[in-house]
């Protein structure tokens, strides 16, 4: 069995992106790199290298801001930064984590290959690309170092894996939806008209889709603690609500699974 690697390109509203796909069987997994006035938001995956480096080599930036430091959107980090030496900026609780050896479970490194390490700089509170000025926005939940840009003159929000769905049906281990649910409500209050998903990509009424988010996961936690409330345990509340199995539990061995969303929506205050 082979991991088979595709990927494609396109542009909408001035912003140049990279769609790539890895696949084994019937599993497959995407992630979105995006360019933008001079900016290239995220980096994918190891897996992905030869699949963007064409990307890479057309785009036309001074410099890489990422999101979070999941893999699948640092992994190209090191090869930019050596080949194009380009400057990296991403959330300073990070920084000294991927200057080290990638350290997270088997499967991911499967999929998404094995993070070099590379040096970054802390990215700060605002930054300017060539025409625009950005605000950048701490939305922890999925990652602690969790970012989403905003591109103040454009109107367009890039979301790392704020959105990805508007129904999330599995999460991290060490996800919260309780504080996922509060940047939603964060990134809700800026003025914002287009979104880009590093999974879902090219999102045209951004703001519709964040609010379907937030209104999916107040109801979902409404619901989970109203069966806490009438005595149901863990384990039949995820019953009760999450009826579907997904392979992406067994293969990451329960990493990726929909009790972590009953459990952190449980121990909301104890976090």
């Amino acid at each position: 069995m082979f991991l088979k690697t595709k990927s494609m390109v396109d542009e909408i509203s001035n912003v140049r992106f990279v769609n790539g796909v890895v696949r084994l069987n019937n599993v497959k997994l995407n992630v979105h790199c995006f360019e933008t006035d001079g900016v290239l938001i995220d980096t994918g995956s190891q897996s992905l290298a030869e699949e963007f480096k064409a990307f890479f080599a057309q785009a036309d930036v001074d410099k890489v801001v990422i999101t979070h430091a999941h893999e699948d959107h640092s992994g190209g980090a090191q090869y930019l930064q050596s080949e194009l030496n380009l400057p990296i900026f991403m959330n300073e609780m990070a920084i000294n984590d991927c200057a080290r050896k990638a350290d997270y479970p088997f499967y991911r490194k499967f999929f998404w290959g094995r993070r070099k390490p590379f040096e970054a700089q802390p990215i700060g509170e605002t930054f300017r690309s060539r025409n625009a000025d950005w605000t950048v926005i701490a939305t922890p939940g999925h990652a602690k170092d969790h970012l989403a840009f905003l591109n103040k003159e454009e109107g367009q929000l890039f979301s790392g894996d704020l959105y990805i769905h508007p129904k999330t049906k599995l999460i991290l281990r060490d996800e919260s939806i309780p504080t996922i649910i509060s940047s939603l409500e964060k990134a809700l209050s800026y003025d914002f008209g287009e979104l880009f998903c590093c999974h879902a990509g090219y999102v045209k009424d951004g703001r519709m889709a964040l609010q379907k988010k937030l209104a999916y996961l107040q109801e979902l936690r409404e619901n989970t603690l109203a069966l806490r409330k009438k005595g149901y345990e863990v384990q039949e509340i995820h019953a009760r609500l999450f009826t579907k199995k997904y392979p992406i539990t067994y293969f990451s061995f329960g990493e990726w699974n929909s009790i972590h969303i009953v459990r952190s929506i449980l121990n909301e205050g104890n976090e």
